[in-house]
């Protein structure tokens, strides 16, 4: 048997075992992102804020921002205008003067621009707050994609669809709404200035009851800011609730809890209630404030202006001006309305930047050498999540070309040390090397294009099968595509579609099996150095399971694989097995020798009275598992000779012996729980 090298930090003390799967949601609060990200590089841009993103989404649209503006600003000027006008124009018609008819024509002008430029700002808010939404949208989703994927899911489907949607939308109605409130106070500033120039009597009026606007407007944000956030917050809860019965729908109704689930779904119901009331309470109050003063005020400046007519201080088209005044400068009132949206808009602002602020996995600009075995090592690699050592000091070397199995219990580490060989997270600790370049250094496309994974439960992207298949950096041509689908043994299920590999994914009738294999034909059409199969064949049948790996030995580039593995088969066809416990390698070697430990005999064996029955096949059938490794191995080999043929290239076996995989220590992964062993075929 063959042990891992150690480190200088082998003497450190184990790690304690994982119990959850890296990358499944903890338990948290609906409305921040569960735990705070990882802390950015030094010298990296911080992550973006609320604030920061309402200013850079307004950005994004500043040129249509500002026409809001500038039009509602024309709009506000021609409302400011139209009182002085009209004023005038009633004084010279009341006068008999001969210039009355052009001035009601230019009073006639100015209303229909008012009415026009209305209705240009209508149009370009629309724009501004679709552009603003689109921007938040992709800027999330793209930080989430962006980031390794155990980040990404710190937040619930249910919960990021809502943060990305609904107050998405919400935060991207900021923009024009700063700039509707901008263009709001100009109108009654403007008519409290014309007051002020008419009769600085009437101003003052106005000007007394401003101070209580001021007290009701203040109350009113701060109160509604506390209950939007909570109404937000639960409208996420009950959104992810909502996502997750859909996606076990058959297992509700397997076990006739359709009532249960829907008490647990329309739960918070009651407080989402509760917190709506409050946020129309705290709004009506302000408007009702704002509704009973604003008319005291104009009519205390009307009553002035009355009492200044009669003075004879102010003629009757001045009257009519100030009165016209009175009611723009009464739109201080309105202002609580745009507030409103504004302090929604920021809280959704805020949820919005959670996913936004999820820290991206860099890349490099460096590239693999070309034809390179894929020759895989780890140096030292340590994984730490939430206080827990999922790798411990990880000391592992692939051969290019060897089939590495991934064993050990739930919680060893094995999906974890799956990520870690692949780049889909970085260590903590330590480095990753495939080909003698550390991994970090690589640009993504060579990095994902000599870096193949497959999992248990794959996700087709794309409008048709053939799309999803040959998903991925650059294009490949169909042929390549219909080749690794027969590979993966699904080109026979895919031809019995309705529409063969036209048809879209969502609309294909698939088992978990066939799913599966659609995953492996993706992953082998742009199989490059290094594959990665992630329990990527638990749901395949043993004569499936053994043609793809069949196909995988002849028909699919050669290079590593590296197998996270549950079933017995897997391992002892594989040229190294690599056992995980704690997040630490106990062993490396062929299955043969590891099946001499009992203890590594009891991760393929459940206690009860049928374990002495399957250690006894195993250790008769490991009696021939040499040979059958031979098999396989000659296998490999003759469809890497028969390749290297038709390519004019010397077969493999000729540029020298192939390394002994028992000396060659490997990699592991993170605990998830480990399917149905099985006890029919070591």
């Amino acid at each position: 048997m063959v042990l891992p090298r150690r480190g200088t930090r082998a003497s450190r003390a184990s790690a304690p075992e994982a119990r959850s799967e890296p990358g499944s949601e903890p338990p948290s609060a609906p409305d921040a992102c569960p735990g705070p990200p990882p802390a950015p590089a030094s010298g990296s841009p911080a992550p973006p804020t609320g604030t920061s993103l309402l200013l850079g989404a307004a950005r994004h649209s500043a040129g249509r921002t500002s026409a809001v503006f500038l039009c509602s600003a024309a709009s506000a000027a021609a409302s400011l205008a139209a009182p002085a006008l009209l004023g005038r124009t009633l004084d010279l018609l009341l006068g008999r003067d001969d210039s009355a008819g052009f001035w009601l024509t230019v009073c006639a002008v100015v209303i229909t621009a008012e009415v026009l430029l209305d209705a240009v700002v209508a149009w370009l808010s629309g724009t501004v707050a679709a552009r603003s939404t689109a921007w938040l949208r992709v800027r999330g989703l793209r930080a989430v994609l962006d980031a390794r994927p155990e980040d990404g899911a710190r937040f619930s489907p249910g919960d990021l669809t809502t943060r990305l949607s609904a107050n998405a939308t919400e935060a991207g109605n900021a923009p024009v709404t700063v700039a509707a409130l901008a263009a709001s106070l100009l109108a009654p500033a403007g008519a409290l200035v014309a007051l002020f120039l008419i009769d600085v009597w009437t101003a003052v009026a106005f000007l007394v009851g401003l101070p209580l606007l001021v007290l009701v407007l203040r109350a009113f944000t701060r109160d509604s800011s506390e209950s939007v956030a909570r109404y937000q917050r639960v409208q996420s809860d009950l959104a992810a609730r909502l996502l997750e019965a859909l996606g076990g729908a058959r297992t509700i109704a397997a076990a006739g809890a359709e009532g249960r689930e829907r008490a647990r779904i329309l739960a918070p119901l009651a407080e989402l209630s509760a917190q709506g009331r409050r946020m129309w309470l705290v709004h009506g109050r302000a408007v009702a404030r704002g509704g009973v003063l604003m008319p005291l005020l104009t009519t205390a400046v009307l009553a002035v202006g009355g009492l200044r007519v009669a003075a004879g201080r102010i003629s009757v088209g001045e009257l009519l001006a100030v009165s016209r005044y009175a009611a723009l400068a009464a739109g201080f009132g309105a202002v609580a309305g745009l507030l409103g949206t504004l302090v929604r808009s920021r809280s959704a602002a805020r949820r919005t930047a959670g996913p936004a602020a999820l820290p991206a996995l860099a890349y490099g600009t460096g590239s693999l050498p070309p034809d390179g075995p894929g020759t895989l090592e780890l140096r030292g690699v340590t994984v730490v999540r939430e206080g827990r050592a999922l790798l411990s000091d990880v000391e592992l070397r692939i051969p290019g070309g060897a089939s590495a199995a991934v064993v050990g219990r739930s919680g060893a580490g094995k999906s974890m040390l799956a990520a870690v060989a692949g780049r889909l997270t970085d260590p903590d600790e330590g480095e990753v090397l495939l080909d003698g370049v550390r991994l970090e250094t690589v640009a993504r496309d060579p990095l994902r294009r000599e870096v193949g994974y497959a999992f248990e439960r794959p996700v087709l992207f794309g409008d048709t099968i053939a799309e999803a298949l040959a998903d991925g950096p650059g294009r490949i041509p169909e042929s390549v595509v219909r080749s690794a689908a027969r590979a993966a043994s699904a080109d026979a299920f895919v031809r019995l579609l309705p529409r063969g590999y036209a048809t879209p994914p969502g609309r294909a009738p698939l088992s978990g099996g066939e799913l599966q294999r659609l995953g492996l034909a993706r992953a082998f059409a742009r199989a490059g150095r290094l594959l990665i199969l992630d329990d990527a064949t638990s749901s395949l049948d043993t004569v499936t399971e053994r043609q793809v790996e069949r196909s995988l030995a002849r028909q699919v580039r050669p290079g590593t694989r590296l197998v996270v593995a549950h079933r017995l088969s897997s391992a002892a066809r594989a040229d190294l097995v690599i056992w995980l416990e704690n997040g630490r390698v106990r062993a490396v070697g062929p299955h043969t020798e590891l099946w001499r430990d009992p203890e590594y005999r009891g991760i393929f064996t459940t206690p009860g009275p049928a374990a002495d029955r399957d250690r006894a096949e195993g250790a008769a059938r490991a009696e021939g598992g040499a040979r059958a490794e031979g098999r396989a191995r000659q296998e490999r080999e003759g469809g890497s000779r028969d390749r290297d043929r038709g390519r004019g290239r010397a077969p493999a076996s000729a540029a020298g012996p192939r390394p002994d995989p028992a000396s060659a220590p490997v990699p592991g992964a993170a605990g998830r729980p480990a399917p149905a062993t099985d006890r029919t075929e070591p």
